[in-house]
């Protein structure tokens, strides 16, 4: 990147190469920071967020950058475990899992870890330094702060929401956006509203892509490239034109017995807080082998090309009588009915069964609520009946996680504690 062009801009704030780099050499001046030890960082201003990262890096500090819209309870266990812990000498960068069954962990990673993979993701797209790279979900996900350091490592622009929402004024000057299919259709409908826009891609993970968003995107004239991934083991697969997912670059999967396992070099190193203080990589989801193999319970098919079908976290499957029922395997059905714009599937306490599925629907806006009995003749054509949910609710909207992936636990505690409406 040239020094006259803008590196980063939020709003009304635009900062050149130049200015950017001094702003981060006056935070580095202004920060005594320790080597491998975990800082946290949380601001309203994004842009002051973002050079604090940087200069913490620069420095030779682990970011962990936080969500201003958390609960102040939450931001303050997770600050007394970076507080509390050794530095972690060789580590780069600290992200969280995604947080959408309770609170998230926190995970660290090297350099090379993103940088590895950073050719594969330009090849997706011919990404250079003449891109604008748009990335309307918080820093504190891991898939923006991915796309920061790719940026930052290629010399393409970044812009940053200056709130929680899709700009026009962002899309005129983007070329390329990285986020969740829920920042994807909030854009494909401004833009289908009229807004101009100079966006040619979409990187797009974290979530279920419907097809007909996909098919509405490149409508637009944006190319979408949807990908597999976690925040432990970055990029698995990509589906770059809507036939299935396919191995990234770089990374080799297996099978075992409906589980995926995958063996790359873009590996986390693992969570921080273990019983030494420091880090571990047993107290959460994954899980490695003696091979160099890892996995956080994603179950998935493979059929004879290769191409993989993922089913979820074997963690949130649902137990009911004498069926497993993968809660993201009824969401696909019940997002093929009529009026239903999305859904949430999990399991509530049965006495009978250990657990019935619940599923919370939200409608197409401008649709009648659909009863029960409506939705359970649709979904009775596309579902075994071990599989049906047993009881529904309605919900105007869907409660998300900030990066807007569907918060199940959300989502079932607002069912136990009777604040949605239950459909009869």
């Amino acid at each position: 990147m040239t020094v006259d062009r803008v590196a980063v801009s939020c709003g009304s704030v635009s900062l050149t190469e130049t200015q950017l780099q001094a702003r981060i050499d006056r935070s580095r001046g202004e920060r005594d920071s320790t080597p491998g030890r975990v800082v946290p960082i949380i601001d309203a201003d994004r842009v002051a967020a973002l050079i604090e990262a940087l200069a913490l890096r620069e420095s030779g500090g682990i970011p962990l950058l936080g969500d201003d819209r958390w609960d102040a309870r939450l931001w303050a266990g997770l600050r007394r475990l970076a507080d509390d812990a050794e530095p972690v000498p060789g580590m780069a960068w600290a992200t969280f899992s995604s947080g959408s069954t309770g609170a998230p962990r926190v995970i660290l990673r090297t350099e090379s870890s993103w940088s590895a993979s950073f050719p594969g993701v330009s090849g997706l797209f011919e990404l250079t330094d003449a891109d604008v790279v748009y990335l309307p979900a918080p820093l504190a996900s891991s898939l923006s702060l991915f796309s920061v350091a790719h940026a930052r490592s290629l010399g393409a622009g970044i812009i940053l929401p200056q709130a929680h929402t899709i700009s026009p004024a962002d899309l005129e000057c983007a070329t390329v956006m990285h986020g969740t299919p829920n920042a994807l259709a909030a854009a494909v409908e401004v833009i289908e509203g009229g807004a101009s826009h100079r966006l040619r891609a979409a990187l797009v993970g974290g979530a279920h892509l419907d097809s007909a968003l996909r098919e509405r995107a490149e409508a637009a004239g944006i190319r979408v490239v949807s990908y597999y991934g976690a925040a432990e083991l970055s990029f698995v697969a990509v589906d770059a034109d809507g036939l299935g997912y396919r191995p990234f670059p770089g990374v080799e999967v297996r099978v075992d017995e409906g589980d995926l396992w995958v063996r790359s070099p873009y590996f986390a190193a693992g969570y921080l807080g273990g019983a030494s203080g420091s880090m571990t990589a047993t107290t959460g989801a994954l899980r490695r082998d003696g091979q160099g193999w890892a996995t956080v319970g994603d179950v998935v098919d493979a059929d004879s090309a290769g191409l993989l079908r993922l089913r979820g976290r074997r963690d949130g499957a649902i137990l009911t009588a004498a069926a497993t029922v993968i809660p993201e395997d009824v969401e696909a059905a019940l997002r093929a009915i009529d009026a239903v714009e999305d859904a949430i599937v999990f399991g509530v306490p049965n006495a009978g069964t250990g657990s019935l599925v619940a599923a919370l629907v939200e409608t197409t806006a401008g649709n009648p609520i659909p009863s029960a009995r409506e939705l359970r003749e649709q979904a009775r054509t596309r579902l075994a009946l071990s599989h049906l949910p047993r009881r529904w609710f309605w919900t105007e909207n869907l409660p998300r996680t900030a990066t807007g992936k569907p918060a199940r636990a959300a989502a079932r505690d607002a069912v136990l504690a009777g604040s949605v409406r239950r459909l009869d």
